[in-house]
């Protein structure tokens, strides 16, 4: 899928089937929280590693205040750092932020590189849920500091939908992307992921539905 194709089945299921965003966005959250999730079953350890997501101002934002509130639920230590103040977001992220909020998941702001380098830690599974498919060229100022960070963490990195940073059409990665060991996409994966300049970012790749119906991934080639 390209970026517009993501755009236009988020549009049509919810302006045609009537498929509210915040449905979708619970949906996408917890087929995420899942396999993020199964890298403890599949790692043997007695203890579930934190979780450290990494939040910004869109719906991908808004998909990690799910992914943090479902993970919390299966006993995973988990924090958010946003790299915006809650009261700036809007929409389905809000809201989602908003529930986090109520439910008492730990929730710090980021304001610039030094709060990141304290924010963000080794042996960590840090989530990069900063930009998603809409994001064109590299990611600048704070979000291209929460980036390097990252990764130069010693952790393991998951990307929601697509790695900050890597194109969602092309597959080309700018000067700062972020590096998963996994990621997890919505509805399909991206046209940019068959590009070879690609594999080095994305890591294993899963596929989340996130409950369009099956007559408008037809549509669009995907079911």
């Amino acid at each position: 899928m390209k970026r517009e194709d993501v755009r236009r089945v988020d549009q049509i299921a919810i302006g045609t089937y009537g498929i509210s965003g915040l449905v979708l966005m619970e949906n996408a959250g917890r087929g995420a929280a899942e396999h993020i999730a199964a890298l403890h079953h599949g790692s043997g350890a007695d203890v579930k590693r934190p979780v450290c997501i990494l939040c910004g101002p869109g719906n991908n934002g808004g998909d990690g205040y799910v992914i943090a509130r479902h993970l919390e639920l299966l006993g995973f230590p988990v924090r958010i750092v946003s790299l915006v103040p809650t009261d700036r977001l809007t929409g389905d992220a809000f809201a989602n932020a908003a529930i986090a909020m109520k439910a008492g998941l730990p929730i710090q702001v980021a304001r610039s590189a030094e709060d990141l380098e304290q924010l963000l830690v080794d042996d960590e599974i840090v989530v990069d849920c900063l930009l998603g498919t809409g994001a064109t060229g590299a990611p600048r100022g704070l979000y291209a500091d929460a980036v390097t960070v990252a990764n130069a963490r010693r952790g393991v990195r998951v990307a929601i939908d697509l790695p900050t940073g890597l194109d969602c059409d092309t597959g080309i990665p700018s000067d700062v992307t972020f590096r998963a060991d996994m990621t997890v996409t919505f509805v399909a994966q991206k046209d940019g992921f068959s590009n070879s300049e690609a594999k080095p970012w994305l890591g294993t790749i899963h596929v989340v539905g996130i409950g369009v119906p099956k007559m408008l991934l037809m549509e669009f080639g995907v079911a």
